[in-house]
């Protein structure tokens, strides 16, 4: 199956224009194409995490029955360990520059690379239906005599514009969007733990809570390390030479801080609100009373904030599985799909929530544990090329690290679509299904190269 090259329109170069539909799609970006600073990769991780699914995970803490104590520590640790794998391939992509799921075609090969684009594609729309029902929710707060399915119409329009215009557009969505939203949220922070009464007097019944604890930290770490496969759509546009520290910790400071923050809003807002709060914006718009307005529109945008990346992401996505459309087309399909999804997961949001952070982060980690494992232990940089025709079918190395580590993390898993590892259960249902598919996927995909070059040393 042949490779999806877009080529730019004419002989222009994009540059910043931010007014112009991006023309460039899975292609490998020419240096007059290269722009933008590494800050601007802290704006943008701010500005697409301040938003509802976030807000919406906090609410997990209480789902789950743990204390404040311990909803801190597992969002915290959580968020620590997938905004580091989120940097880390942000990282890759001045050095390619070329969407993150082509990147991965360098190790898994011209057919296996098609595998992680196949479901990333589906994990985007995933994520849109996430943002698209929550947003739906707000403005049905706003409005309340607005049927669903014209509010989940209404988000759609915006957000497929940003995704259909591209990159240097959501760029700069996204750095009005960071102090926009930075402002509202803050102002809702103050409101939020004023009642910090009641939120020390939070109890919940129980004593061993270290398995729920764990797995609020997968759930955490999944929300924000599945960022990862699409990290360095966002970067690929910075010069080759760009420090790879800087874009790394620009990345990390700006997801971290925005997940930490509106995690920890979320967690407030859910034990203030009490039990059977099935629908977080519902619950904000409650407590904070007179600015609730104020915060389900923060919530709203930052929902499109989110969904923009997702959408745009996702007709990358499309692209590297080798159909031959052009991007806009994919990102216009991408919405259509999101928002029937949308209208059929209304009603059972929270449990679908938790079930698709979880198996979303079942194959991602071991993907990412493959490629950190050769860009940064290897330190393999092959040359880009659009045109990977001439790769191998499959990086056998990569797939079998692959697939191993996926079949070592099953024991470890915990999830409530009838998948539960015995050694999650032995330990009460803490999951540690994603470092273990991530770390034992790195490991092998390492000594079987270093087993494999052991001969060409010695000769």
């Amino acid at each position: 199956m042949g490779v999806a090259v877009q080529q730019p329109h004419g002989n222009t170069v994009y540059g910043e224009s931010v007014l112009r539909v991006e023309p460039h799609g899975i292609d490998v970006l020419g240096p007059e194409e290269r722009h933008g600073k590494p800050r601007q990769q802290f704006t943008l991780w701010l500005g697409s995490n301040l938003t509802i699914a976030d807000f919406a995970l906090g609410f997990s803490v209480v789902s789950l029955g743990l204390p404040w104590f311990y909803g801190v520590l597992a969002i915290v640790l959580g968020n620590l360990l997938g905004a580091a794998v989120l940097a880390g391939c942000a990282a890759m992509g001045p050095t390619y520059g070329q969407p993150q799921l082509m990147i991965g075609r360098y190790t898994f090969g011209r057919i296996g690379g098609l595998i992680p684009a196949v479901l990333n594609y589906i994990s985007t729309i995933g994520w849109f239906t996430v943002n698209n029902i929550l947003g739906s929710f707000g403005l049905r707060v706003l409005f309340p005599h607005l049927p669903f399915w014209a509010a989940a119409i209404m988000l759609v329009i915006v957000q497929g514009l940003l995704a259909i215009y591209g990159h240097n557009l959501i760029h700069t969505y996204e750095r009005v969007m960071s102090v926009v939203l930075g402002i509202l949220f803050l102002i809702t922070t103050v409101l939020a733990f004023q009642h910090r009464g009641a939120l020390v007097a939070y109890h919940p019944s129980g004593s061993n809570f270290w398995p729920m604890c764990i797995l609020m930290t997968a759930f955490a770490f999944s929300y924000i390390g599945s960022w990862g496969a699409y990290a360095s759509d966002y970067s690929r546009y910075l010069p080759a030479d760009t420090s790879k520290a800087k874009v790394f910790w620009y990345t990390f400071a700006g997801s971290f801080i925005a997940s930490v923050w509106l995690e920890l809003v979320g967690v407030a807002v859910a034990i203030l609100a009490g039990s059977g709060s099935a629908d977080p914006i519902a619950a904000l718009h409650h407590v904070l009373g007179g600015f609730g307005d104020v915060a389900v529109v923060a919530i709203i945008l930052g929902g499109t904030a989110a969904d923009a990346l997702n959408l745009y992401s996702n007709s990358l996505s499309a692209a590297a599985t080798g159909i031959r459309l052009p991007r806009w087309t994919f990102a216009l399909i991408a919405t259509l799909v999101g928002l029937t999804l949308s209208l059929i997961g209304e009603g059972k949001f929270q449990q679908n929530y938790s079930d698709f952070l979880l198996l979303v982060g079942y194959w991602m980690t071991p993907w990412m544990g493959v490629l950190f494992s050769d860009f940064y232990l290897r330190k393999r940089r092959p040359t880009p090329s659009a045109d990977t025709r001439n790769l191998r079918p499959f990086g056998t190395a990569a797939m079998v690290s692959f697939l191993v580590g996926i079949a070592a993390s099953i024991p470890f898993m915990d999830a409530t679509f009838n998948v539960e590892g015995f050694i999650s259960k032995a330990m009460g249902g803490a999951d540690l299904a994603f470092y273990v598919g991530f770390l034992v996927s790195m490991g092998v995909y390492l000594v079987w190269h270093r087993v494999a070059l052991g001969p060409q040393r010695q000769a």
